[in-house]
């Protein structure tokens, strides 16, 4: 298990990651800008990660949440192989949620994985940055699934 600051001012700390072979990170230079604003502290990875490079840059830097922007289809396989890497690492204590074009057939299976929420095309950056407030660090409350 993870050990890290947990004092009362400690900000929440989030990767926001593009895994795979999606070139499209408009959306999560948003998000992460949107969560940057709302005073969480973010580590944009860029785009083409693996979900080991990912699952390492969470565990280096500390983060209480994993934010993933997946347009390319592979939403299924990336998100299941983040979920077990932490798993691997006894770091689930960090929050995964995500976004993109994801049908709505998947989210269902991907809450299942341990994933705490999906945000879709058209969701509002507020309330992003307002669920990530409410369920992710250590100040959040007991997350619900969805988003």
């Amino acid at each position: 298990m993870r050990t890290a600051y947990t004092g009362p001012n400690a900000p929440v700390r989030v990767v926001v990651a593009k895994p795979g072979l999606d070139g499209h990170d408009r959306g999560a230079k948003v998000i992460a800008r949107a969560l940057r604003d709302a005073g969480v502290e973010v580590v944009y990875t860029g785009l083409h990660q693996t979900p080991r490079q990912i699952v390492d840059t969470a565990l280096q830097e500390d983060a209480d949440g994993i934010g993933l922007s997946v347009l390319s289809g592979a939403h299924m396989t990336l998100f299941a192989q983040v979920m077990e890497l932490l798993r691997e690492q006894e770091a689930t204590d960090i929050t995964v949620f995500g976004g993109g074009i994801i049908p709505e057939a998947d989210i269902g299976p991907l809450l299942e994985l341990g994933v705490a929420a999906l945000f879709t095309p058209g969701t509002p950056t507020r309330d992003i940055t307002d669920w990530v407030h409410a369920h992710v660090g250590r100040h959040s409350v007991p997350s619900a699934a969805g988003g």
